[in-house]
């Protein structure tokens, strides 16, 4: 089964006093491969600025703005129509012994090492062990997002946009970005290439055609056992016609939907919505 769906995604900041210049990236625009078809794509700033788009080292999307007048508040409005396919298998290609070979490791190297946000972490890596015990890496890698969604407990405001794997495991609760952080952490630790996926998820499985749904950004892991594949450790199931992709990259600091800088203007506060229909 196929989906067509329209994703508005509305962001921006709120200065307490006027910013004189703010230069700002959005990874808000979803692309076209295997799995998804993208149909349209617009992105709108208020108030208007030049903008500049790129394709980023991990094959992101990026639109670039900078402003030079005084503003207290700066929105970018992402909106995108996207055919998405149905639930792919997992590949199964690769062996263990493939994993380790050089070719491998030195293709994939960036996807097999910690960062910042997927340090190595002891019990983890012991508990990822024990979990690919007589399967191959297609079914550990099943082994492991099934682990970690009956593990962790999906609960906002318990960690932050700069929390780690580790703090989301020591809490044994997060969101979703904290369960991809901790698979990456546990699938890495096994010698399999994992990286991370930003986008969205259209929560209603039996949504009616035009029905809006309020959403929100979602996260979830792509793996490579001879092939790249993807899985959702928060629901623990396949990414299927209702997930958007639109970035992927090491962890959250390659993927950030919109970060920036400005001058003057104070503190700022970060405002986020997210709609999604599905058209067909």
């Amino acid at each position: 089964m196929t989906w067509q769906l329209r994703v508005a995604h509305r962001t921006g900041y709120r200065y307490a006093t006027p910013a004189t210049q703010s230069y700002n990236e959005a990874r808000l625009t979803p692309r076209s491969d295997r799995r998804q078809t993208t149909v349209a794509t617009r992105i709108e700033t208020t108030p208007a600025t030049r903008a500049y788009r790129y394709t980023d080292y991990w094959g992101t999307v990026v639109t670039s703005f900078d402003l030079h007048a005084p503003h207290t508040e700066f929105t970018v409005l992402a909106t995108s129509v996207v055919e998405t396919a149905d639930e792919a298998e997992p590949i199964r290609t690769a062996s263990w012994r493939d994993l380790r070979s050089e070719t491998v490791v030195d293709h994939r190297t960036e996807y097999l090492t910690p960062t910042d946000y997927t340090p190595r972490d002891v019990s983890l890596a012991r508990e990822a062990r024990s979990l690919r015990t007589g399967l191959d890496p297609a079914d550990a890698v099943l082994a492991v997002c099934e682990w970690v969604n009956k593990q962790l407990k999906y609960q906002p405001g318990t960690t932050g946009v700069h929390s780690t794997a580790t703090d989301a495991w020591q809490a044994r609760e997060g969101v979703c970005q904290d369960f991809a952080h901790v698979t990456l952490v546990m699938l890495r630790a096994i010698g399999i290439p994992a990286r991370y996926v930003s986008g969205y998820l259209h929560t209603k499985p039996d949504a009616k055609l035009g029905e809006v749904v309020e959403g929100e950004s979602h996260a979830w892991v792509d793996v490579w056992t001879g092939g790249w594949w993807a899985y959702d450790p928060t629901n623990a199931i396949p990414v299927g016609p209702r997930h958007v992709w639109v970035a992927m990259g090491r962890d959250y600091a390659d993927v950030a939907p919109l970060k920036g800088i400005f001058t003057g203007g104070g503190q700022s506060t970060l405002d986020v919505s997210v709609h999604l229909t599905r058209l067909a």
